[in-house]
């Protein structure tokens, strides 16, 4: 039996571990933790890679999407339109805001916001949209923008998990109002610890996204706005940019293991592989499987020493964090059939070919059981 957890950031790490050491030791010596040359780089690296004029680096994922709903201008008693298929802290982000989530259901191919469903949701309080582009795959930027134009809203897009990801061929972090990245251990662009960043075209944003991170700062002990504590370390910049320069290099090999599991799971019965539109790509932070027989698939690949996750296994909706919106099962009847069939299997890039055979056949026999 093999051993193949689901994600493995070890291995990741020993491609960059000699740089790493050597660079981290360097930071240690000089004494400039917070705000250095590391974090500037990154700056400039991270906005060109994600096709953005301006890329601000923060604690969190969680931390950007909070601040850029704060630079967008969100506050108590609004409401913001966004996905129940999605992790917490999309919601959770508006919620700190003392704003409303108003969730619309996601489309069943892409696991991305329907967009056909938004505009029934706009009222008089909606104030933003918040599309998430989920396990890698875009939302459909261009319709999603049209209703934006239409009804005078920023759009603040959730890419925490789509870092590469890339609309009808161009990169999505300069796409949207904003956009707003993790860089959480497990992610395809993963920090040694917890960060994020903030992507955008528009100079005031950017300004607005970096005093906020600084306690309302712009230059030292002159706080124009109440703002909070969200610089990213050098530490966590320094490991960034070592694995940002291998990310197209990671991001092709996911592909293609995708691409030979999609080939391997196409006519296994009772069992559905990813959906790409024809407008994104897709960098697959994880591959996701379909079955109604979940529970009986994982416990094998679990007997076989296969890591498997389920991402999400309740909807935002039915979570009791959100009780208070009264939203029960049936309300997102979407969300909640594919929160009940939808599992992931190994697909970082690290994967041998043999070790890549073992997982599809393993998922082969699970399926017939």
């Amino acid at each position: 039996m093999k051993n193949i957890p689901l994600v493995n950031v070890k291995v990741q790490f020993a491609q960059i571990q000699a740089e790493a050491e050597k660079q981290v030791l360097e930071i240690l010596r000089t004494g400039a933790y917070i705000l250095g040359q590391h974090n500037k780089a990154f700056e400039t690296e991270l906005a060109a890679y994600t096709g953005a004029k301006y890329a601000i680096p923060v604690k969190s994922g969680t931390d950007a999407l909070f601040v850029a709903l704060r630079a967008a201008g969100i506050q108590a008693g609004d409401e913001v339109i966004t996905t129940p298929f999605t992790f917490i802290a999309t919601a959770e982000a508006v919620k700190y805001l003392g704003a409303k989530p108003v969730f619309v259901d996601i489309e069943p191919e892409s696991y991305c916001i329907d967009v056909k469903q938004i505009e029934q949701k706009i009222t008089a309080k909606t104030k933003a949209l918040l599309p998430v582009h989920l396990f890698g795959h875009s939302a459909d930027v261009e319709a999603v923008e049209a209703i934006a134009k239409k009804h005078n809203l920023p759009v603040i897009g959730d890419a925490c998990q789509s870092i590469g990801t890339e609309y009808k061929g161009q990169p999505i972090g300069g796409l949207f109002t904003a956009e707003c990245y993790s860089f959480y251990p497990t992610k395809n662009l993963g920090g040694c610890g917890e960060g994020g960043a903030v992507t955008t075209n528009d100079p005031a944003f950017a300004d607005k996204v970096k005093i906020l991170r600084a306690h309302g700062m712009r230059e030292t002990y002159k706080h124009e706005t109440i703002g909070y504590n969200m610089r990213l370390d050098e530490i966590q910049c320094c490991i960034l940019r070592l694995k940002l320069k291998k990310l197209t290099e990671w991001t092709k090999r996911r592909q293609e293991i995708a691409k030979i599991y999609d080939e391997a799971f196409k006519d296994v019965p009772g069992l559905k592989t990813p959906a790409v539109k024809n407008y994104s790509n897709h960098i697959y932070h994880q591959y996701t499987l379909l079955t109604k027989k979940r529970e009986v698939l994982q416990k094998h690949l679990k007997d076989n020493g296969i890591g498997t996750a389920v991402h999400y296994p309740i909807p935002l909706n039915l979570q009791p964090a959100f009780a208070d919106l009264q939203l029960g099962a049936g309300s997102f009847p979407v969300s909640e059939s594919i929160a009940g069939q939808i599992f992931s299997i190994p697909v970082y890039p690290e994967l041998t070919g043999e070790e890549i055979a073992y997982v599809i056949e393993k998922v082969k026999e699970g399926a017939k059981l």
